[in-house]
């Protein structure tokens, strides 16, 4: 994503000004919509602006909520559009909430040092299967931070049972 604007693009959104009561002391991208969703109180939006996008198309609603210094929870509502034929979530929503939840952690633990990234891996170990209708959750935590690159961990939950852990790496955008 290119480097935010310092002006809000809608009066509703947080999306390119800075908030003193978000997590972030910094301003958001502009590609994304994160601000407090008043039917989750505690959690906030992180959705891309555009919903055609995978993000907003293939796992719909997200939120996130921080988790001490170094970790995110990130939340999606499983539907019956991300079950597979057993009617459970399937792996592939369950391996796109991972790899969301690692910039999302990365951007909201480190701040405007990271703006932008692609994921260079992303490993997985399934644990069980996720159920419809039941929040599903990526709780990530940011293990180290080079100049180039974002090193990260976390587990899939639903309640109190692990659905799967996750490691990844990102490789932080370049500045342009």
């Amino acid at each position: 994503p290119r480097a935010c604007r310092r002006r809000a693009r809608s009066p509703k959104s947080r999306r390119c000004r800075p908030s003193a009561t978000s997590d972030v002391n910094a301003a958001e991208p502009v590609d994304f919509v994160h601000q407090p969703d008043p039917d989750h109180p505690g959690w906030w939006t992180w959705n891309l602006s555009d919903p055609t996008r995978y993000n907003g198309h293939g796992l719909g609603h997200v939120l996130v909520q921080r988790e001490g210094d170094r970790s995110v929870r990130v939340r999606l509502l499983p539907e019956h559009r991300h079950s597979n034929l057993l009617d459970a979530v399937h792996g592939g929503i369950v391996l796109g909430l991972a790899d969301i939840s690692l910039y999302a952690a990365a951007r909201l633990v480190l701040g405007d040092r990271i703006l932008g990234a692609v994921t260079l891996e992303l490993g997985n170990q399934f644990m069980g299967a996720g159920r419809i209708g039941e929040p599903l959750e990526a709780v990530t935590e940011v293990l180290h931070e080079t100049g180039r690159m974002v090193f990260l961990r976390g587990v899939t939950m639903q309640g109190e049972r692990m659905i799967g852990s996750f490691s990844g790496t990102l490789r932080k955008a370049s500045q342009r």
